[in-house]
């Protein structure tokens, strides 16, 4: 969550892996080589179901269906959007909120390459409505993603973090906020 000058640490790429594609085209233009067509309509319809049920025990259902990890007590938000291509790459902890039309995003489609990587969402993490998760990214334990934010590094344990690209709030942001 610091500088490009530090070190991998915080850093999602060095678990993230790279697939290249083969022909002129970009990746997306290969995705059926990489899933099958059929399992990526039976993500589709499981993913539909996460999003809108209106039961939280329907869409742990759904997601386990998928194959993302879920711990107990896990609260997924209406419209909440895991990775279709590839749920199986989430992990959820126990007692996560993942709030209102957020995304967790196992994959990213590049020109020459496709890229996956798993995300793992500690226990007791908040996921603010509208935040974005990208690949290979990890959010520590007790650890807060403000709304509207942009996960693009690993979030510590019990940090909270917010903005596009999102990086730690201060402690005197935190204490503005706590009084408003």
């Amino acid at each position: 969550m610091s500088d490009d000058t530090d070190d991998a640490a915080g850093r999602r790429h060095h678990r993230v892996q790279g697939h290249p594609t083969p022909g002129p085209l970009n990746s997306l233009q290969y995705w059926t080589d990489a899933k099958p067509v059929w399992r990526v309509a039976l993500n589709y319809i499981l993913v539909w179901v996460a999003r809108v049920a209106p039961l939280l025990r329907w869409k742990n259902w759904a997601l386990r269906r998928l194959g993302v990890t879920v711990g107990s007590g896990v609260s997924w938000g209406l419209e909440a959007t895991p990775d279709v291509f590839w749920p199986e790459l989430v992990t959820l902890g126990d007692d996560v909120i993942v709030g209102y039309d957020s995304v967790i995003l196992c994959h990213e489609f590049l020109q020459d390459e496709y890229r996956t990587g798993e995300v793992v969402i500690g226990d007791r993490a908040m996921i603010g409505a509208k935040a974005v998760i990208l690949p290979g990214v990890h959010i520590g334990e007790d650890a807060q993603v403000a709304a509207n934010s942009l996960v693009t590094r690993d979030v510590p344990p019990g940090t909270t973090v917010a903005g596009v690209p999102a990086r730690p709030m201060s402690s005197s942001e935190l204490d503005d906020e706590d009084e408003t």
